[in-house]
């Protein structure tokens, strides 16, 4: 019979919203129900055991009808970790499951849609934690793990406040066309999202919660979770240990690990080494602090393990790993965690360069940047380079002389020598927003580009001489026209009737000198070549005159034109 392994489980949200907080939570409350020897430590994961999750949810997984067969759930530590969202393995996400964790008294915030996207994208089962549940004004801790047991006993108003906070969440996944409910009134956990309320400071919906994960686990990844036996995992982290050098966090989703198995690390250049030593926290120590730990020989997804191996200097977090103890399968792995097996793009010359931290990271932007029908020149993963700077001094496009770039340090020094090589870098730590910034900058900067283009070219205008407004005759004309439509500028050749009556040398308004005059405007102007009585008469109609050239260069920047200037232009263009 095939081994089922523990479902690995991520965290996502907002900054703030208590991702942190709420995996605190689920593990302290599990600890505290373990027996001696049966807390199993991980790296950079938390494990919750079959037992603890029934004796907490024992009433809702009967009324779900749920008898638990995983082993239990495996939560990474760092909440959010792009890796797992994004990383694929022939079409599979790593994460199995996601914890969309919203503050149910803020709402969907920035970040909150940035998750929701990426789960969507990679179409990971998920669950909402609607967390701070504590916070609703009149909240009565009830000293209970369960939300329905705490909520039969709140007063009805905050019961009523509850309900209008959750359905606000209901309101945000519906834009994004999910149909959701809270957890205990949905009839088809197939076709709705459940909201599930908790508090991680009371521990008020923990229970429903885990019964929840529990049951999407098992309803929809049964045959995700078999195991093939073959040593598939990603690094969560690399880090340097005092007395071991290097060494990787990593996540092993399926098979098992053994030292001195051959370990393979992707890359654009996949590392070959061998594995040292396999070290788990001691038992009961908190998870994520550093100190000592134990060897082990061999470990079994899922798991959070650390590898102590050599060569591990080009490792990057989020790169796939494989493990193999026969020599010849080697070549065959290398070939199988190669970077470009998990980052596919259409390369454009013309394109933006695009760097990241992991390799789910950067094939998160590459998807996003493909819808917004952004063209990429290059790629890559870790910090931005000099090698970077080269390949974007190649760029001919202005617009796409820009190095984007996900959750990584960018300092003053880089972002000078970038511009240096006449590139701007764009950096945060939300895709959306470095997409939507540079979408932004563009249009500044055609804006900037159509702005100065004119500046010098001639534009359409269609002027009326007032009559009794004439002050000069001849050399120059002088004499006030009202502009009926378009925009009148210095240099600009007018025409009446068909007729060239010469070139504006100055505008003045109430006896100032002014660079241009618009539509509604009443100046004076001054024309050398015109006189009064013989070429221009009170009440002309007089009319720019466009060259071919003119109209064919005011036409590409047509949409930044006035609509006044616009309809002048066509029928200056047609006449």
């Amino acid at each position: 019979m095939e081994e089922i392994r523990s479902p690995i489980v991520i965290t996502v949200g907002h900054v703030d919203h208590g991702k942190t907080t709420l995996l605190d939570c689920i593990r302290g409350t599990a600890v505290t129900r373990m027996e001696p020897g049966e807390l199993t430590q991980h790296i950079g994961a938390s494990f919750i055991p079959k037992r603890i999750i029934e004796n907490l949810s024992k009433d809702l997984l009967q009324k779900m009808k749920i008898s638990i067969e995983i082993p239990g759930l495996l939560f990474i530590d760092t909440p959010g970790h792009a890796a797992f969202i994004s990383m694929r393995e022939k079409g599979c996400n790593v994460a199995d499951l996601a914890i969309l964790v919203v503050d149910i008294n803020e709402g969907f915030q920035e970040q909150t849609h940035e998750s929701l996207k990426i789960l969507k994208e990679y179409k990971v089962p998920f669950v909402v934690a609607a967390t701070k549940l504590d916070k609703i004004p009149g909240w009565k801790d009830q000293k209970t793990t369960s939300f329905l047991e705490s909520i039969s006993k709140q007063s009805e108003d905050v019961v009523e406040e509850l309900d209008k906070k959750v359905y606000m969440i209901v309101s945000s996944l519906a834009e994004y066309n999910f149909d959701s409910e809270r957890f205990d009134r949905i009839t088809d956990f197939t076709k709705q999202v459940a909201i599930a309320p908790v508090s991680s400071i009371t521990k008020e919906g923990i229970a429903e919660l885990l019964a929840l994960l529990t049951g999407l686990a098992q309803r929809f990844l049964r045959e995700k979770m078999k195991c093939s036996g073959k040593a598939k995992g990603v690094i969560l982290e690399v880090k340097e240990v005092k007395g071991l050098g290097l060494t990787l966090d990593v996540i092993l989703y399926d098979g098992k690990l053994s030292r001195e198995d051959y370990l393979i690390i992707g890359g654009k250049e996949p590392i070959v080494t061998k594995i040292k030593a396999l070290l788990l926290p001691r038992p009961l120590q908190e998870i994520r602090v550093e100190k000592k730990f134990i060897n082990v020989d061999e470990v079994a997804a899922a798991i959070g393990v650390k590898v102590v191996a050599q060569n591990l200097e080009n490792a990057i977090a989020g790169m796939p790993i494989r493990a193999t103890k026969d020599e010849k399968e080697i070549p065959k792995l290398i070939e199988e965690v190669r970077i470009e097996k998990y980052v596919e793009f259409e390369k454009d010359p013309n394109g933006v360069i695009i760097k990241a931290d992991t390799v789910g990271s950067l094939e998160a932007m590459v998807k996003l940047l493909e819808e917004a029908g952004i063209p990429i020149r290059k790629a890559d993963i870790g910090n931005i380079t000099r090698e970077d700077f080269i390949e974007g001094e190649l760029i001919q496009d202005k617009y796409r002389k820009v190095i984007l770039a996900f959750n990584i340090k960018v300092d003053e020094q880089t972002i000078n020598e970038a511009k240096s090589f006449g590139l701007k870098i764009f950096t945060s730590n939300v895709i959306y927003r470095i997409i939507e910034e540079y979408k932004q900058w563009i249009e500044e900067e055609k804006k900037k580009d159509v702005e100065a283009k004119l500046a010098i070219l001639p534009r359409p205008v269609k002027l009326r001489v007032i009559p009794g407004a004439i002050f000069r005759n001849s050399k120059p004309a002088i004499f006030g026209v009202d502009v009926l439509e378009g925009t009148l500028k210095p240099g600009i050749r007018l025409k009446r009737e068909g007729k060239v009556i010469g070139s504006v040398k100055e505008i003045q308004s109430e006896g100032r000198t002014i660079h241009q005059a618009i539509k509604g405007g009443r100046v004076a102007i001054s024309i050398e070549e015109a006189i009064v009585g013989r070429n221009v008469f009170e009440n002309d109609i007089l009319i720019s005159d466009l060259s071919r050239e003119d109209v064919e260069k005011l036409k590409e920047v047509f949409d930044y034109l006035r609509d006044d200037e616009k309809n002048l232009l066509m029928e200056i263009s047609t006449s």
